[in-house]
C-alpha cells in the first residue's frame, strides 16, 4: 500500500508540473519518499497512504520526531548535492482510500513540516 501510494503521488505531481529528482531518499537521519523540484525550489515530500481512519488520519502520524527527521533529512540531501543555498520545501501529500482500497482523496499540504 505504501509503495502504490508514493508512485500515486509521484504521478500527482509530475501533473501539476513538478520534476521528481529523487525517490527514496535515505540517509543516516531518516527517508524523504519524493524529492521534487518546482522551478529553482526544491520540495521534500513525505507520503502518507491510509485506508480507513482507524490509524488517525495521514496528517497527525507526521510527529514532532518525524518532523525533524525529515528537515534533517533535507538538509543532508541539499548538502550532498550542492544545494545549500537553494529555496526549500517540506510537503505532506496524505492519500485516503476506503476499507476496499479505493482511492478517496489525494491531499497536498504545501510547507507541513517548518524549520
Amino acid at each position: 500500500m505504501g509503495r502504490w501510494g508514493e508512485d500515486h503521488a509521484r504521478r500527482y505531481l509530475e501533473g501539476n508540473g513538478y520534476t521528481i529528482s529523487a525517490t527514496n531518499y535515505r540517509s543516516r537521519w531518516g527517508e524523504v519518499d519524493i524529492v521534487a523540484q518546482q522551478g529553482e525550489l526544491l520540495i521534500f515530500v513525505e507520503v502518507k497512504t491510509r485506508r480507513g481512519a482507524a490509524f488517525g488520519t495521514p496528517e497527525e502520524s507526521v510527529t514532532a520526531t518525524k518532523s525533524q527527521r525529515l528537515i534533517a533529512t533535507a538538509q543532508d540531501y541539499l548538502q550532498k548535492n550542492g544545494l545549500e543555498q537553494s529555496p526549500w520545501r517540506v510537503d505532506l501529500i496524505s492519500i485516503h482510500l476506503d476499507e476496499s482500497g479505493k482511492l478517496l482523496e489525494v491531499s497536498h499540504l504545501e510547507n507541513a513540516v517548518g524549520e
